[in-house]
């Protein structure tokens, strides 16, 4: 079990009161962590540290800026076995899924380093005489960072690594659910040397997260608030910075399609979506959630793909042996998708392998004949329980995937590239891979959906345009002329 602290202004403190709360593996109810659970008032002190530091680092030429992120990306690999640790503890993950994260986060900040001199504006043609007209991009001010627990390394640093990289201050508040794991992450920047108040760290008790957030979103100095997490919650924080006039990046829930057409790998395509359900046991926000399968080599796919399923390992991620599915993050996930199981079954789904749960330690769970009257067609499980629709041709397919609320990722599968390439510019995601699989992430592309799965961009030089201010600066070089 670990005892832990925040940071504000290079400070490591308590909470007001020394309030803390627990956060329990998920497995055993043990406990994994004891974290600090701040008050409003905690928060802003937080806020208060970072506008302070903002002054100075908001100054800081992009050399000194890169140097720092290079050395955080350093520390964080270096903290790798804690990390391991932490992720097993809080959130039951696998150290193949921590590893995961520890080597994507680095590249996030190696990323984010690079971009420090590509924070760049314009010279825009005046119809002025005389008149030198630019865009020109600085840093917002303060950032507030919220980050989840399923991808806790890579989208936490996402969260702050291109706001640091642009010259705001950063503060993380952390999930409720992986508190340690986060610290780790903030830890890292203190020991790569950020000035003090630059990165700041917040943890709270869940009850408290809703005027823990509304507290720092209210504050003046913050300007720009991003949040990765489920839809109901996003519109939650959507709503909060409507109030307060505060742009928002959000990354919510999603429901993404891989379409397998009929002339497709069905081997390739196995295995990515095998990658793609099951990846730290579909609780990601790329999780293939939906197989679109041609009903011409349906049949083939669904046997292939419920024999690669059955042989994925379950187990204790805290154990030695190597395991695929370690536990999901609480019981909440169990009961869900063992909901959706049963509203399927019932409604004429075929159980391929697995099946309804009992614990935590939920089996790679396939569906087959899934049909719209079903929850699990339209409803997000985050879950290892995936079903399959089939669908008759190419334009089927296409609707197929367009019918939900989400759009965040998504894939196409076929040998003809030039079909599957249209296929893929007709699906309303945010994101679309042509014979790869619906997770992936590189540090410099644009990542963000649309509809319910959210608005903005993470990543290389939009996430620049997202925490910057663009402003219009001119400078006359010789007299003008006025009409009065």
């Amino acid at each position: 079990m670990s005892d832990m602290s925040m940071l504000i202004n290079g400070l490591k403190v308590s909470a007001e009161k020394g309030a803390t709360f627990e956060r329990r593996n998920p497995l055993d109810g043990s406990v994994a962590t004891r974290a600090p659970a701040c008050s409003p008032a905690d928060a802003v002190l937080a806020v208060e540290a970072a506008a302070e530091a903002f002054k100075t680092w908001g100054e800081t030429g992009p050399g000194e800026r890169r140097a720092l992120l290079l050395k955080a990306a350093d520390k964080l690999e270096s903290k790798l076995p804690q990390f391991v640790e932490a992720v097993a503890g809080e959130t039951g993950g696998t150290g193949m899924w921590a590893g995961f994260n520890v080597m994507l986060a680095a590249g996030m900040l190696r990323e984010a380093a690079a971009l420090t001199t590509q924070v760049a504006g314009e010279v825009i043609p005046s119809d002025i005489p005389g008149s030198l007209a630019m865009g020109v991009r600085q840093p917002a001010g303060v950032v507030l960072g919220i980050a989840p627990w399923n991808a806790p390394i890579i989208l936490a640093v996402r969260a702050i690594a291109t706001p640091l990289a642009c010259g705001n201050t950063v503060i993380l508040k952390g999930s409720e659910n992986c508190p340690r794991t986060h610290q780790l992450i903030v830890e890292a920047c203190n020991e790569a040397g950020f000035p003090a108040g630059v990165v700041n760290y917040i943890t709270n008790a869940p009850q408290d997260a809703g005027a823990v957030v509304e507290a720092m979103v209210a504050h003046p100095a913050v300007r720009r608030v991003n949040f990765t997490g489920s839809t109901r919650v996003g519109k939650i924080i959507a709503a909060t910075c409507a109030r307060y006039l505060k742009p928002a990046v959000l990354e919510l829930g999603g429901k993404a399609p891989l379409v397998v057409l009929d002339d497709a790998d069905l081997d390739d395509a196995v295995n990515a979506a095998a990658f793609g359900c099951f990846a730290n046991s579909g609780q990601i926000c790329m999780s293939t959630e939906r197989i679109v399968v041609d009903e011409k080599v349906a049949d083939e796919f669904a046997r292939k793909f419920a024999a690669k399923a059955k042989s994925l390992p379950v187990g204790d991620p805290r154990k030695p042996d190597p395991v695929v599915l370690g536990a999901v993050i609480g019981q909440a996930t169990v009961d869900h998708c063992n909901a959706l199981l049963e509203d399927a079954l019932a409604k004429g789904a075929k159980l391929l392998c697995g099946g309804k749960a009992d614990s935590v330690l939920m089996p790679a769970t396939v569906l087959d004949h899934v049909t719209p009257a079903m929850r699990i067609y339209h409803e997000e499980s985050f879950g290892p329980v995936k079903p399959i629709v089939r669908v008759r041709g190419v334009e089927e397919a296409i609707a197929c995937a367009n019918d939900n609320e989400y759009g965040l990722s998504a894939a196409v599968f076929g040998r003809d590239l030039a079909r599957a390439f249209n296929v893929a510019r007709k699906i309303d995601s945010g994101i679309c891979h042509v014979n790869a699989p619906t997770v992936h992430d590189e540090a410099q592309m644009p990542f963000g959906g649309v509809k319910g799965s959210g608005i903005g961009r993470f990543g290389g030089k939009a996430g620049i345009a997202e925490f910057t201010e663009l402003r219009w600066i001119t400078m006359q070089t010789q007299p003008r002329h006025y009409p009065f």
